[in-house]
């Protein structure tokens, strides 16, 4: 690995805790709520030292969105405790060199687990910055060997219909589906999330492990992984399957390249206010110096 990644960010910068868990509320879309802790982590104590009211207990577990449990933002609230996160194993397969199936234990023993304070951008338009706890991807990658032939890896989240009812319903093909080229897979800036805040991942934040990917949109985010395999085709995701005119392959933050339904060329930064302040979207969501040779000779707004 050439480098190890060190951000450009600092606490000041950071969404408080509350904000980021309650980001629906403010911008009715889709995001995360505190559910309870799973995984314990290994950094010290971690706080926001922004100067933010915090939103009330009743915002954050009111409004949230996570459509394996539903479309309604009350929904996950109601629903995602369910869902049964001990034990948990993700299998890894496809082109490597040592396939197997990892314990979520045996994983937290086996990665380093650190700090990542990231940006974080919705293809909706809203933007905040959040502390991660995780790993490296590459790192879990190197564990298992890549072969030669590989150039994609595949995501994919957990299918329980029992537990998430929302994937008895077909707005989405089942189980949802991620991938990333495997040089952005490798990239240090792409973490396996195992907590934020240095507290494990609630369920409706994709306990207890999601894919982080900050100079994607969120969706490329994977949620509650179960399975990683390593492919020579460019995998099906879930969104481009379903919508392949507004979502494409790629998604990397762009000001440049619109959604077809609004412009990308600002983002609302959210606080406490229900009006948060607009600001000018940044190439590849500010991680333009790390990730811009991944893209050199690529037409942007047709691979998008």
């Amino acid at each position: 690995m050439a480098y190890r990644y060190k951000s450009d960010l600092s606490f000041k910068d950071v969404s408080s805790e509350a904000i980021f868990l309650n980001r629906r509320q403010l911008c009715l879309g889709a995001g995360a709520m505190l559910s309870g802790n799973i995984w314990g982590q290994a950094n010290g104590a971690v706080s926001s030292t922004l100067d933010e009211k915090p939103n009330s207990f009743e915002q954050i577990t009111n409004y949230n969105n996570y459509y394996e449990f539903g479309t309604g933002k009350g929904d996950p609230a109601k629903y995602a405790g369910v869902l049964k996160t001990k034990p948990w194993s993700i299998k890894i397969d496809g082109l490597v060199d040592n396939p197997m199936t990892l314990s979520m234990l045996d994983l937290l023993k086996a990665m380093t687990i650190e700090e990542r304070i990231y940006r974080f951008r919705c293809v909706e338009g809203w933007s905040m910055v959040i502390p991660w706890n995780g790993f490296e991807l590459a790192d879990l990658l190197n564990v298992v060997g890549v072969k030669s032939e590989a150039k994609y890896v595949s995501f994919e989240t957990l299918l329980r219909p029992d537990e998430m009812w929302g994937q008895k319903r077909n707005y989405l093909e089942w189980p949802y589906r991620e991938g990333l080229r495997l040089d952005e897979a490798l990239n240090p800036l792409t973490i396996l999330a195992t907590g934020l805040y240095n507290k494990s991942l609630p369920n409706q934040n994709g306990a207890p492990v999601r894919l982080v990917v900050p100079w994607k949109y969120g969706f490329k985010s994977i949620k509650s992984i179960v399975r990683i395999t390593l492919m020579k085709e460019e995998p099906q995701t879930s969104w481009s399957t379903a919508n392949p005119r507004e979502y494409g392959f790629y998604s990397n933050v762009n000001p440049n390249v619109d959604h077809p339904r609004w412009s990308q060329a600002t983002e609302r930064r959210i606080s406490t206010s229900f009006v948060a302040k607009r600001r000018p979207t940044l190439l590849f969501n500010g991680y333009e110096k790390e990730v811009s040779d991944l893209y050199q000779g690529m037409d942007l707004a047709k691979l998008y």
